[in-house]
């Protein structure tokens, strides 16, 4: 069977669960569950701790897991990320007091607070920066006010609970993060259980970015229809009773669907309709 590993809890574990079900996998019910088997598809998941997940991977006793890309470079486990999954998303950024540093280069011989010693330090020294990194777990903000660092790295969204802590976000971003499927570096990369398992995950997205799209137009209006609704390889198009009319089928992006059938609708197009899709191959 197809050993993986799965986020137990926080931030990764719904949306992972949700996707896995969406792709046709069984999923624990309780979470108290550490381990299910899902004979029907060859799979055995294991729920583990986010940040280990990389480690097992890496180890050759799990063939994959799904953890986040912070969480695999922070381990420097020997692991790799072969599909990005779209949620979860975090940008990580340095913060300090108003006038302390404008960016990384202005961070030599400070002291850095963060939850991420792996993925500071690489960064530290990708950019030639002589600095002090402290771990801390959980929230960071109070490490600068304590005297613990000058500065602090963490994962920032609005930044709001920054200011409210009399600091500001300084230069680019650290790095910027997701979900992702790993397996362990230099394994097999065209082995068929973690192909398809990878096809159904790459389907569940589709099927989520995109909706089915169908109308009907006139004959003389369809170039320019098709030239709105072109489809992945090309839309189906079929004569209805009525001469001189055809209905078009296209898959078209979710968060295009309004504008697209705005603008099929002022060439004249009619009964246009969107529904979802709930699994595809592409």
């Amino acid at each position: 069977m197809l050993r993986i590993a799965v986020p137990n809890k926080g931030s990764l574990s719904g949306p992972a669960a949700d996707m896995l079900h969406e792709a046709g996998y069984q999923q624990r019910r309780e979470s108290k569950e550490l381990r299910i088997v899902d004979p029907e598809n060859e799979v055995e998941f294991f729920y583990l701790r986010p940040r280990d997940i990389a480690i097992y991977v890496s180890s050759g006793r799990l063939d994959i897991g799904i953890t986040g890309r912070d969480l695999l470079v922070d381990s420097g486990a020997n692991a790799e990320e072969i599909l990005p999954l779209g949620f979860a998303r975090s940008t990580f950024r340095y913060a300090t007091k108003p006038g302390t540093a404008t960016g990384v280069t202005g961070l030599n011989g400070m002291t850095v607070a963060t939850s991420y010693e792996g993925i500071v330090a690489k960064h530290l020294a990708d950019n030639g920066i002589d600095a002090s990194v402290v771990h801390l777990d959980g929230a960071v903000e109070t490490a600068i006010e304590l005297g613990v660092a000058e500065v602090i790295a963490d994962v920032v969204e609005t930044g709001t609970s920054l200011r409210n802590a009399g600091l500001e976000v300084i230069g680019e971003p650290i790095m910027k993060s997701e979900a992702v499927v790993i397996r362990r570096t230099g394994a097999d990369a065209e082995e068929p259980k973690v192909q398809q398992f990878l096809r159904r995950l790459q389907g569940v997205l589709v099927a989520r970015t995109y909706v089915m799209m169908d109308y009907d137009c006139r004959v003389e209006q369809l170039e320019k229809a098709v030239a709105l609704t072109p489809g992945l390889e090309s839309p189906t198009v079929s004569p209805l009773h009525n001469e001189g009319w055809v209905a078009v089928r296209a898959m078209v992006p979710a968060k295009e669907a309004q504008r697209i059938m705005d603008d099929l609708y002022a060439i004249g197009a009619r009964a246009i309709l969107t529904t979802a899709i709930h699994a595809c191959r592409l």
